[in-house]
């Protein structure tokens, strides 16, 4: 599962974030309490008051509020949620179900932290090899500049910590929108490398959200 090509669809988003509208609009709020009913509409209306306060605060600061909120969600296998091995969820329907995998917090963070006016190009979708649970996950990073340690937002572990302090995890790819790099346990982004397979998750997704909202 790599990401690649993701600087078209975020174009999607621009807008919103320089024309200062809502990430969940009345027109989304409204979908949501149609299909989720009005306890996911609630969560929806969090989400929002929580990018509200932090939308002119420091990339830490938005960092922490951001983990802090989607690890709320209960962690539930695809498996459970959607009846198959592996699906990665669009941020509704992780927060309209208020459970989903791995990925789907990634997911969730990912474009919450976009919104916010984070750069794409200091967050990652990061595999890795947990030791503790002796099993592949997914984690968000955020490099601060290319050769900087990584920040670890996790729904293992809730807090935010650098990656030398996440002995549990194995870093093993690291990828955003325009490359892959195979992961550096010594810092940085690590070492750009070619693999071209495995884009169908991301394009399922991409496809899901143009169609959904929601």
């Amino acid at each position: 599962m790599i990401l690649v090509k993701i600087t078209l669809f975020l174009m999607l988003f621009v807008d919103a974030v320089y024309a200062d509208t809502p990430y969940v609009d009345d027109g989304l709020m409204s979908k949501i309490e149609g299909k989720y009913k009005v306890f996911a509409k609630k969560r929806f209306f969090y989400l929002q008051k929580t990018l509200d306060e932090v939308k002119s605060s420091s990339d830490m600061e938005k960092l922490n509020a951001v983990n802090d909120f989607f690890n709320s969600v209960r962690y539930t296998s695809d498996q459970k949620v959607y009846g198959v091995s592996d699906y990665w969820a669009t941020p509704w329907e992780f927060l309209g179900k208020d459970m989903g995998d791995c990925e789907d917090y990634v997911i969730s963070k990912y474009f919450a932290l976009i919104y916010l006016g984070v750069d794409s190009k200091k967050l990652f979708f990061t595999y890795v090899k947990s030791t503790r649970f002796a099993a592949s996950h997914m984690v968000l990073t955020y490099f601060e500049t290319p050769r900087s340690e990584p920040l670890v937002l996790d729904n293992y572990n809730l807090k935010i910590f650098p990656a030398s302090q996440r002995t549990d995890l194995t870093p093993i790819y690291n990828f955003n929108g325009e490359s892959l790099y195979k992961a550096n346990s010594a810092g940085g982004t690590g070492k750009k490398v070619n693999n071209d397979k495995a884009h169908k998750k991301w394009d399922e997704l991409k496809l899901n959200m143009k169609r959904q909202k929601i």
